[in-house]
């Protein structure tokens, strides 16, 4: 039996708005994404999500604290766990985002800049709680809001992050982010590999083939995958993407 694959809608949002992310970078005013990042929550689990995931691109960017409401307002919106990342900075951070209702959190440049900081956080709120953000630019471990090359290799950061305590890593090749060009699986499967952890993989997916091939490629450890602008420019039916990815497609 095919093992399931959970997909997870993306929502991005900067200004309070939801925006489309290419290649790590927020654009605004695109009309088909709608303007109410609550909005797109409520359509989101409509359409049967079983778990969101929220970026906050002020946070990432400037640590502000402006978009705070308006997440507050998704998570209590839907009764799906909502995933939250961006600008996660040290423990105060990561205590804010549950308060604001967050079921896990989402943690990238923290892990690489401190690291005790980031075991505190593990050692509070526990590892299935806490996610580690991989993301890569041509191999290496990008920060800043995907704007810093560290020089580091994605998976020898990962092994490092295993050692931390990590359970679960968001693996996205940013080249790949919003452009709709087909997955990088590769890159996701040699890190789940290594760590042998629990990996959602992120960035590429164009339609209904690509999750197929996820699927049939992604080895044991890549369990969910998520899903940005092809969900928002209706690259397939959603209600099909949910039935069918999460009965298992080879059955």
């Amino acid at each position: 039996m095919a093992k399931k694959i959970l997909i997870i809608p993306s929502i991005d949002i900067q200004d309070g708005k939801t925006v489309r992310v290419v290649q790590g970078i927020p654009e605004l005013n695109c009309p088909s994404y709608g303007n109410d990042p609550v909005e797109m929550a409520l359509i989101w689990r409509a359409e049967n999500a079983k778990c969101l995931h929220v970026v906050d691109f002020n946070s990432a960017w400037y640590h502000s604290h402006v978009n705070h409401d308006v997440i507050r307002r998704i998570c209590e919106s839907v009764i799906i766990p909502v995933e939250l990342g961006g600008g996660i900075s040290n423990l105060e951070d990561a205590e804010k985002a549950f308060d604001l209702g967050a079921a896990r959190i989402v943690i990238g440049t923290l892990a690489h800049e401190n690291k005790n900081e980031y075991v505190k956080i593990l050692e509070k709120f526990s590892p299935n709680k806490v996610v580690a953000a991989i993301d890569v630019i041509e191999g290496q471990v990008v920060t800043r809001g995907r704007r810093v090359f560290t020089g580091i290799d994605a998976l020898d950061y990962a092994k490092m992050l295993k050692e931390l305590g990590t359970e679960r890593y968001i693996v996205t090749d940013v080249r790949r982010n919003g452009m709709l060009l087909g997955p990088n699986i590769e890159l996701s499967k040699k890190i789940a590999e290594i760590t042998e952890k629990k990996v959602t993989h992120s960035g590429g997916i164009s339609g209904y083939s690509d999750l197929i091939q996820l699927q049939k490629e992604g080895g044991n450890h890549i369990d969910s995958v998520i899903i940005g602008r092809a969900l928002y420019e209706n690259r397939f039916s959603c209600q099909k993407i949910w039935r069918v990815a999460e009965a298992g497609l080879f059955n």
